[in-house]
């Protein structure tokens, strides 16, 4: 069978909330986060019917309570989609939206899909992360990974050990730039776009949330260099420059390029290749920088192609160690230009579709753009990457 072009038709999430029993989701469930946003897809894409959606893949990192019982079939059902669409749960951590995506889109390539619906959620004040695991002892004892492996503040510490060009100093600072063009682009418009509301519900009643509740804007580097650091004394690593606990859901259209132009579907970007790799647990942070080389070597692309990037903000370390590798300077105009996680939150397993999600959008505002990039770090010491093509471009660049 000959491969089919894979397109990126909508995303679409809710609002993040911050976790804990004072955000803004405290009494709202995980799985209805989730339909909300599939919902939201449908009521956009109006001439899609329903029953020609093949799969539904929705990934969680913490597959219990109100985000287990194979959330991607329940949701779909949950969402009012006909029962014989079927669905199933992913987990890749962090990642997990990011491989609902990839997995599905396989699919679609190789010609067993035509449309379907993929995305994640992460509910951290419900499902903490690391809630109900048990760890073989073995990864300890037999010296598998570092014991700072298993927290991810640690991990981005052992990154700043590995670059130590990579200071403070500058991950306050990249951080304060993430704060200042979110909220520019929020003044904007361009993030009202890509969120759907919600109602939540609370000891104060009923609400809407209509807006992501971590930003702090008007951040400065000296606001941040009080913060404590709360992984190592003296460390680098804080509130600040990292990515908080957070709440929310996130869901995408895709099809192949033929069915959407059967059915009418936009399309908001086009597939080129996708990428994961394995890298020490101890440094997870620099998984990206591996996951990205795999992928320009099997797509014959390389960085001087990428005109946009969107790169998730776990840690501010993490997304500068990727940049120095590349060369690309910390403030340069085409990386996270609406701002990042460290701005509006990351709800773990939900994350990797904000970032197409957002791409996608800024593809539809660069004519003179044609390829861009997203790429994560994840838990346990990985990193993927996915290349999207603009099917607006030009040409002139």
């Amino acid at each position: 069978m000959s491969p089919r072009s894979v397109v990126f038709v909508d995303g679409i999430r809710t609002p993040f909330g911050k976790a804990g029993p004072k955000g803004i989701y405290a009494e709202t469930r995980a799985d209805d986060l989730v339909v909300k946003a599939i919902r939201e897809l449908l009521r956009r894409n109006p001439q899609l019917p329903p029953e020609r959606v093949d799969e539904v893949a929705v990934a969680a990192t913490t597959q219990t309570g109100d985000q287990g019982l194979t959330i991607g079939r329940t949701a779909a059902m949950l969402a009012g989609l006909p029962r014989s669409v079927p669905g199933f749960a992913i987990d890749r951590m962090c990642a997990g939206a990011m491989t609902s995506v990839t997995t599905t889109a396989s699919g679609i390539g190789f010609g067993q899909y035509d449309v379907v619906i993929a995305g994640g959620v992460e509910h951290m004040g419900h499902h903490p992360m690391g809630e109900g695991v048990d760890p073989n002892p073995r990864f300890l004892a037999d010296r598998l990974v570092d014991p700072s492996a298993l927290v991810m503040g640690n991990t981005a510490e052992n990154l700043h050990d590995r670059f130590p060009s990579i200071t403070k100093d500058r991950t306050d600072a990249y951080a304060v730039g993430s704060q200042d063009k979110y909220d520019a682009a929020k003044k904007a418009g361009f993030i009202a776009d890509t969120l759907v509301p919600v109602a939540t519900k609370s000891a104060a009643g009923w609400g809407l949330a209509t807006e992501d509740e971590p930003p702090r804007p008007g951040t400065t580097v000296e606001d941040l260099a009080k913060l404590k650091t709360p992984f190592r004394p003296a460390g680098r690593v804080t509130a600040g420059n990292a990515a908080g606990l957070n709440d929310g859901a996130t869901a995408a259209l895709l099809a192949g390029e033929d069915t959407a132009a059967e059915l009418g579907l936009p399309v908001g970007m086009r597939m080129v290749g996708f990428s994961f790799a394995g890298v020490d647990p101890a440094v997870m942070g620099i998984g990206p920088v591996p996951a990205t080389e795999k992928l320009f070597g099997r797509t014959g692309l390389s960085i001087d192609d990428i005109g946009l990037f969107e790169i998730n903000e776990a840690f501010a370390v993490q997304v500068l160690a990727f940049l120095e590798h590349f060369g690309i300077d910390d403030d340069d105009p085409r990386v996270n230009q609406w701002g990042g996680a460290i701005a509006c939150g990351h709800p773990l397993a939900s994350s990797g579709v904000r970032l197409m999600t957002q791409l996608s959008r800024q593809f539809a505002q660069r004519p003179d753009v044609r390829y861009g990039l997203t790429t994560m770090c994840i838990g346990l010491g990985m990193g993927g990457t996915v290349v999207w093509e603009n099917p607006i471009y030009d040409g002139t660049k």
